[in-house]
């Protein structure tokens, strides 16, 4: 594919149906999958990659009330959760009329959606220990009393936690603590009458490792994009289960060369002069840069695909602009380069591009940090 276009991203549609279908063979056949969507997709389009999976997938988890309204006004009826918070009577006011239910994780906002007239459904979120978001196990016998007094009852729809580190082999011990807290809470809300709402935990990471956490539902974010959230949980979970969980990368990324220049040895490339060429050779001008979501800590470094061969970048990231290496590649202007994705017989992930960054900039980083507003086709 060779679009009109100075830089697009492709949705491989197989690729994405492939990897729901991989993660419900670990599943059992009651246990509900929803997407995880928010962050326009991790990258790959909320609209494009959220009507792929609509027909194979449960529900849908966004961040804001906008999110959701998204996935309604393209068709999706199905249930959607909004995981951050929904701080304003007027956005409380939106999920409630998109039937979006939406995150309840302190006293304020659930004394809020007990003085409205209009309320909506919701969910409870329970901090089990990752300290971020949701109430003390300690403080939930007083929020069941403020949701049977406030006439709530019937907008509960679920409860769920979130672990801090389930992806991290090294502490299996503080995921299996925070999987018997919430089934602690579990039994705490059965007990007060609530049977018929969802209870979950696990996102990718913990839905992988750690059967016992599935419950009624499993929240899959970067698994139905291709990608393992470590490489220790990919290693862990096969050694575990005796086989590997085929997940394919659905994104791939690319640009065109938009001008050609022959170097001399010891010229300097890009801005502040901090880069020499090593050597006599032909760079290629690419038409994207920090602003499009390539990292400036690719600069000197990072790496691209031209033909199948590999070319690294050469002086600084500038925001709309790389410059790239490509020796004695036979190059013209208008010819692909493959920021992530296959290109020849090579393939080069967000977890590749991690790899060289080196830095505390992760895959999920990589992929979520791609501008919104490059194209995104679905192949």
């Amino acid at each position: 594919m060779k679009p009109n276009l100075k830089t697009w991203i492709e949705i491989d549609r197989k690729a994405a149906l492939s990897n729901v279908k991989a993660i419900r063979s670990i599943l059992k056949k009651k246990t509900r999958l929803y997407a995880v969507v928010k962050s326009n997709a991790y990258g790959h389009g909320l609209r494009e990659f959220s009507l792929i999976v609509n027909g194979k997938v449960d529900g849908f988890c966004v961040d804001s009330t906008r999110e959701g309204k998204t996935l309604r006004d393209v068709g999706i009826k199905k249930h959607i959760l909004i995981l951050g918070p929904t701080l304003s009577n007027k956005e409380v006011k939106l999920a409630a009329e998109n039937n979006l239910e939406i995150t309840i994780s302190t006293f304020e906002s659930l004394k809020q959606i007990s003085a409205i007239k209009e309320k909506p459904f919701f969910q409870i979120k329970v901090d089990t220990g990752m300290h971020r978001q949701g109430f003390f196990v300690k403080d939930l016998q007083k929020v069941i009393d403020i949701i049977k007094n406030g006439n709530l009852s019937g907008k509960l729809k679920g409860v769920y936690t979130h672990f801090a580190s389930a992806k991290d082999v090294t502490y299996p011990y503080y995921t299996k603590n925070q999987i018997e807290k919430f089934k602690e809470v579990q039994i705490m809300f059965k007990k007060s009458g609530f049977n018929n709402v969802i209870f979950h935990s696990s996102a990718t990471g913990g839905t992988i490792l750690y059967p016992q956490s599935h419950f009624d539902m499993v929240r899959i974010g970067i698994g139905l994009y291709g990608y393992f959230p470590s490489k220790e949980s990919k290693i862990q979970h096969s050694l575990i289960n005796k086989k590997t969980l085929h997940l394919k990368t659905v994104l791939s990324w690319k640009t065109k060369i938009s001008e050609i220049k022959k170097l001399k040895k010891g010229d300097f490339v890009g801005y502040d002069l901090t880069e020499k060429i090593d050597n006599d050779t032909f760079v290629a001008i690419i038409p994207i840069g920090y602003w499009h979501g390539f990292s400036r800590a690719l600069s000197h470094k990072g790496q691209v695909l031209i033909k199948g061969k590999k070319c690294k970048v050469v002086g600084r990231v500038s925001m709309d602009i790389i410059i790239i290496n490509c020796g004695n590649i036979n190059t013209k202007v208008g010819d692909i380069v493959t920021i992530i994705g296959k290109s020849g017989k090579k393939i080069f992930t967000a977890d590749d591009q991690m790899d060289i960054a080196d830095t505390i900039i992760y895959t999920y980083e990589i992929i979520t940090t791609i501008n919104p507003l490059i194209k995104r086709i679905v192949i």
